[in-house]
């Protein structure tokens, strides 16, 4: 993948919703559950400083989304309603999870599989 596989140009999270959508510069339109996002947060409260993070299942009430802030040009901080916000989101890291039907067969997060820290 090229630098603009890893530039997001627009994410979509309606109020309520259950899925994130990210436009990439390089035109690819990825599609994250919110399920996933949170399951493999990775904050250092959520999975330690081991290599690999590991899906935590996380409870109903942890799926959604207060707001996203961009931290700098390679990572989105997600800020989710229960408080929870010290995850931040590599955008490489975040091509690794998405879950669109293109990339739903080589994501590890299909299969709920650990994914390398990025």
């Amino acid at each position: 993948m090229d630098a603009k596989s890893f530039k997001a140009v627009a994410v979509r999270s309606p109020r309520g919703a259950t899925v994130t959508e990210i436009d990439w510069a390089d035109g690819h339109k990825g599609r994250y559950p919110h399920e996933i996002m949170r399951g493999y947060c990775p904050c250092a409260g959520c999975q330690g400083h081991s290599g690999n993070i590991v899906f935590v299942p996380p409870a109903a009430h942890q799926l959604e989304i207060d707001r996203f802030d961009a931290v700098g040009r390679y990572a989105l901080q997600i800020v989710w309603f229960d408080g929870h916000d010290t995850g931040l989101y590599s955008y490489k890291y975040l091509r690794a999870l998405c879950q669109c039907e293109a990339c739903v067969g080589a994501s590890p997060a299909a299969s709920h599989s650990p994914v390398d820290r990025a």
